[in-house]
Formats: C-alpha cells, structure tokens, sequence
C-alpha cells in the first residue's frame, strides 16, 4: 500500500537545500562569502521576491518560499546553536576575564548608541515611544554573521575578535531589557510598571537558575551515562536534546532561545565532554546558519529599495557611520589600538538579527507605524548584508594603518636563534627573574613580549627581550623552535597561555614546556594540552609560605626545603593524573559501540 505523502510540502525545504547545495557553492567558487549568497538567494526566492509571482507563474511554487514563517522557526534554532558552541569554547572563566570590555565597552556602545539613534528619530518627527525602540533595536550589531566571519578567518582569539565578542554579548544580553520594555508599552498605564518589569525579572532569574542548577548537578552524570554506551546516536541526541531544552526553559521565561543555550554551553564548558559536544554539534550548526541568513534575506523588499532609494542610502550610510564612529571612540577609550578599534567599528556598524525581532513585535503591538517598520528592517538587512564587504575593508584598512604606523625601531629587532636555547615567553617580573636564573647558569635563551611599552623600554634599558606574539607560530619560529631545548611560558593571561602551548605542542612534540598556571585547575587543563610541567601561582604561593612559616618556627632549613619538594611532586603528580583521566575519558566519550560477530 503506497504512502499518502503531501510532496507540496516539502517544497520550501527542497528551495533553501537547493540554496545551501547549489547556490552558496557556486557563490564560493566566485571568491563571495557565503553569508552573502545565503542572503542574496533569500532576498531573490522569499515571498518578497519571486515568491511574490506563483499567483501568476504557479511553478514557481517549487523554486520559491511563499511563506516567511514555514521557515522561520527552524531559523531561529540557527542562532541558538551558534551561542551554544560560542557558550562552549568561551567558559565561565573567560566570561569573567572579559567583563571589563563586556559591560563596559559593550554597555556604553548600547546605552549611547541607542540615544543618539532615537534623538534623531525625535528630531524627524516620530514618537518617543517608537524613538526608543528603533534606537535600542538598530543599536544591536549582527552575532550569526560576524562571528561566522570570524571564526571562518580562524579569528574568534585574536584582539578583535574577543573585543567585538565582548560587544555582541553584551547586545544579545541587551535584547531582554528592550523586549521588557516593548512589552510595557503594549500593557499600557493599566498595570503597574514596577510590578510587571519585577515580575519579568523575577521570571528571568528563575529561568536562569534553573538552567544553572540543571547543568551543575546533571549535566556532567547525564555525559558521562551516554558516553559509557559508546553510541554516537545517542551523544548526538542528548546534545540536542540539552541545548533545547535550555533555550525552551529560558524562552518560557521571557528570554531569548540563544540566551539558555548560552548559559547551557557555558556550563558544559567545565566539562571533559567540550570538545566532543563541539564537534557534534558543528554541521548542525553551520546549516541551520544558513537558513537563518536566508530568511534574513527574505526580509528584503526590493520594491522599498525602488520607492525611496535615496533616503534608504542615506540612512544605511548614517546608521553604519554613527555606530562604527562610537565603537572606534569607544574603543580607544578602552585602550584599543587603532587597526583593532576601525576594523572592530566597522564590522559592527551594520544592523543585526534581533532588530527583526524587537520592531518586529513592535509593528504587531501596534507601537511603530507598519511602513516605517518595513523600512527600517529593509535598512537593517541592507547594512547586514553589506557586513563581509566591511569587514574586507576593515582589515585592509586596519593592515595599512599598523604598515604605516611608525614603530620604535627596538620592536623590528628580530631575535638570532641558535642551538638547544630556551625561549622565554614574557618578559615581566616573573620573566626577568627566569632570565636571569638562566643566564647566571649558563643557558641561551631568546626572551619575547607581546607588549610595545615593556619591550621598547627593556631594550632601551639594555635587555635583550624581542617584541612578538608567541602565540604565532610563524614567530616561533624565527624564535628558533625547531632547535629550541625548551619553553618557558612565565605571562598571566590564562586565554594567552593556552595557545602557546597549544601552538607549541603542534610544532614539537618532543620539546619541554614549563608554564606557569593561574591555579590548580589551570595546571591540570595545560597538562592536558601537553605542557611538561605547570606551576600554579596559588599552590606555589602556599609552599613558600609553609617553607617560610616552618624555617621561622624552629625547623631546621635541610627537612623543610625536603618535605616542600616532595610536597611540590606530590601535587604535580596528582595533576598530571587528573589530565591523564580526563584525556582518556575524553577520547572514550564518543567511539561507537564495538559490534559482536555472532
């Protein structure tokens, strides 16, 4: 008995495959991003496109989107998977490294940005209400697509890209408080103000804890449970099944889908099972991106284009000019170089994503006129699709203004390598008293520094330190690595620290590497990626001060300098432990399950 199967159905899901099998790769093939070929074919076959004709022409019923919404839900799920994986490879940890630039840099460009964009609205002529919502909402700059750039160029851990990172958090953290506000003015002088915005937030931390809560017991059992079943079927499942239900626990509440499952892959970060949810959840990703990209393309009416084209040229050029203008001042404020805070400015100066969703709902409420929502998100997807093209252009730009800057001549000095030498990467206290050490026993070595002012005032002092990044693995190896007798990482940025010695392992496999660690769990996570020897600063501290408490109470000198070695051992042994049992449980997590013969 042959199935009843309704194949118009599949018709929209045949038109964005098509897209993603055919479409973007022959727009790769011709050197453009595939964002914009996502975009382009979005804006060409939604219903604002040829979708608009399958009245007149009904076979472009199969090679046409004639509804935004049949695909819209699974376009947002795009977005959620993307703060997951961004959740995953940032942890709790770096999330608080970077709050000075997340709540600083990123709160200022919002609150300011938001103000200047709705002052000119009120000068137009619009209401404050609709002001606020266009300012909050055009102020928000684009995740999915920028760091889809960024993290295609391999340049998530670069100055730029944790800076503009720091930014779009703080934007995506942004949309809670506009959409509450939103929704005040919908509820109208009725109801108390502070009750429902408490309300909202009491909803909100709920929500969160919960997830919280959820990932700190349950999560790493729940990993564990599947992993030892040895199915990926079922990794894969339970993956999702997490990053779902978190962004469903945060969406009940009030946030946004990506907000929970943000916070869930934070707390899986902490875990041994990163890496493999990661690569799990990757090709997922990446295709739901592209429909994401797609739909946002089906917001673009060309026909808005025709009606005012100049007022749409002259707005897109002003929005992308004032907030690339604020986050390069804002971004000098904070201490950022030049070539990072315009390359930085205008990747973010485009409109985003949650622009959609804030005058979105406001045209529904009723709260903005319906045609000014309709040119604002044409603007907003204008400027969005123009995002590649910016950020081309910011690192041209930004590579000939770090050409042309003048640098001192004490950081073009490259270092001589030679035979079995050390490399010391930074030169700060702890580095000077490491070079020294050396020195007086007799050991070449080549010390680096990433910072312009220490190293131009070293070197002026008679130091013999090298200015660059060692986390370059083309500077290792002028540094001399290939013959370098070992490493010596003594800087304290633990992001930092981890890619030197990920580099470094990568280009030798056999040479020493003696890092020093933020703490005992930093210690056993650079074991893990292959450091000899990590000496964590709060364990190191507490043995000096036992060896120091123990000399002054009256134990003699030999038995304490004894028992602090063999203390110091112990502890290293244990963490060299702890890296082996976590690598193994890590590289067991997902082997599928070995099939009997009988």
């Amino acid at each position: 008995m042959a199935s009843t199967i309704n194949v118009a159905a599949y018709s929209d899901a045949l038109v964005v495959l098509g897209t993603a099998g055919i479409v973007v790769p022959i727009v790769s093939r011709l050197g453009f991003s595939p964002v914009l070929g996502f975009l382009g074919a979005g804006a060409l076959l939604g219903p604002l496109g040829l979708g608009s004709l399958i009245n007149s022409f009904p076979v472009l019923y199969w090679f046409t989107i004639g509804d935004a919404k049949d695909v819209a839900g699974i376009a947002e799920l795009g977005i959620v998977f993307l703060l997951f994986l961004i959740g995953l490879e940032l942890s709790l940890h770096r999330l608080l490294t970077m709050r000075r630039l997340v709540f600083g840099l990123g709160g200022l460009q919002v609150l300011i940005t938001t103000g200047l964009l709705a002052g000119g609205a009120v000068y137009f002529g619009k209401s404050p209400s609709e002001a606020i919502i266009l300012g909050a909402s055009l102020s928000l700059s684009s995740t999915a697509i920028v760091l889809e750039l960024l993290s295609r160029q391999e340049r998530l851990r670069t100055n730029v890209g944790r800076a503009s990172f720091a930014v779009l958090l703080l934007q995506d953290l942004a949309v809670i408080p506009i959409l509450m506000f939103i929704s005040l003015l919908a509820a109208g002088p009725s109801g108390s103000v502070l009750a429902s915005l408490g309300r909202a937030l009491l909803q909100a931390a709920v929500a969160l804890a919960v997830i919280v809560v959820f990932g700190r017991v349950l999560l790493q059992p729940l990993f564990r449970m599947v992993a030892a079943t040895r199915s990926r079927d079922l990794f894969i499942a339970t993956a999702l099944f997490v990053i779902i239900a978190a962004g469903v626990v945060a969406n009940q509440a009030g946030l946004s889908m990506a907000l929970g499952a943000f916070v869930a892959g934070l707390l899986l970060a902490e875990t041994e099972y990163r890496k493999a949810i990661e690569a799990t959840i990757e090709p997922f990703k990446g295709l739901l991106l592209g429909i994401f990209f797609f739909t946002v393309g089906m917001d673009i009416d060309v026909r808005e284009l025709l009606r005012e084209p100049y007022l749409l040229a002259a707005t897109v050029v002003g929005l992308i000019a004032v907030k690339s203008l604020l986050i390069v001042g804002l971004a000098k404020l904070f201490r950022l170089s030049w070539p990072v805070a315009i390359e930085m400015g205008l990747m973010l100066g485009p409109g985003g994503e949650f622009a959609f969703v804030g005058i979105g709902t406001a045209a529904e409420l009723g709260l903005i006129d319906t045609r000014l929502a309709s040119f604002a998100l044409v603007v907003t997807s204008v400027t969005m699709a123009l995002t590649p093209l910016l950020s081309f252009a910011g690192r041209r730009f930004a590579s000939r203004l770090r050409a042309a800057g003048a640098a001192p001549s004490e950081l073009m000095v490259r270092p001589n390598a030679g035979q079995k030498h050390a490399i010391v990467v930074g030169y700060g206290r702890v580095g000077k008293v490491v070079c020294a050490l050396l020195k007086e026993h007799g050991i070449p070595y080549i010390a680096a520094d990433s910072d312009t002012r220490t190293v131009t005032h070293d070197r002026r002092d008679g130091h013999d330190v090298y200015y660059g990044n060692a986390a370059d693995p083309q500077f290792l190896e002028i540094c001399g690595l290939s013959s370098a007798a070992g490493v010596i990482i003594t800087i304290h940025d633990r992001d930092l620290i981890d890619d030197v010695v990920e580099h470094v392992r990568a280009m030798r496999f056999d040479i020493i590497i003696v890092s020093r660690a933020r703490d005992a769990d930093h210690a056993r996570h650079l074991y893990e990626l292959g450091a000899t020897d990590a000496v964590p600063e709060t364990v190191e501290a507490s043995l000096q001060l036992s060896e120091a408490a123990l000399v002054g109470l009256g134990i003699p000198v030999g038995p304490v300098i004894a028992s602090i070695h063999e203390k110091r051992d112990e502890l290293r042994h244990a963490l060299q432990q702890a890296a082996r049992e976590a690598g193994l449980q890590r590289s067991h997590a997902v082997k599928p399950k070995r099939q009997s013969r009988n």
